[in-house]
């Protein structure tokens, strides 16, 4: 393994243990919670995990890089204009994810999963990845890339630059 993809690495693992030392804030925790509750509400416990893990991912990736275009918080990563499509205007799910609260069972599990990924006790079933994309569809930017896990109705990625 090459010198630079070590020193990456403990960088990663140096700014994680610090972004886990940081207290969430209730609105760090609605935003991720929602996010998932969007994007995952209908998958098992694990699917709604592995899209927790991806925001997280891009966050650890943002905070060792000193900066990255889809931001370096959860609130900016999960808000950042076309990254997940429950936040874009017009999408059905917006409406959806604004109007949950701890009532629908799905949504508590999701506010559940957020606590646990911004205190960094969250396992990541991605390995890594920092995109992902439903089964179904086949976006350009995943044409020739193999997938690095599958869960649920997603296929997660860890190499897309």
């Amino acid at each position: 393994m090459a010198d630079w993809i070590t020193e990456l690495r403990e960088t990663i693992r140096f700014r994680a243990r610090r972004l886990r030392a940081k207290r969430a804030t209730r609105a760090e925790v609605d935003v991720l919670a929602r996010t998932i509750y969007g994007e995952a509400r209908g998958e098992p416990v694990r699917g709604m995990e592995a899209v927790a893990a991806v925001i997280m991912n891009r966050v650890r990736l943002a905070e060792a890089w000193d900066g990255y275009w889809w931001g370096r918080t959860v609130q900016e990563v999960c808000l950042k204009p076309w990254q997940f499509s429950c936040w874009n205007p017009g999408d059905p799910n917006r409406a959806k994810i604004q109007a949950a609260d701890r009532d629908d069972p799905a949504f508590a599990a999701c506010l559940r999963i957020a606590c646990r990924a911004l205190a960094g006790v969250l396992a990541d079933p991605t390995h890594g990845a920092t995109h992902y994309h439903a089964k179904g569809l086949e976006p350009a930017w995943a044409r020739t890339r193999p997938h690095c896990a599958e869960i649920g109705n997603h296929r997660f990625y860890n190499n897309v630059g």
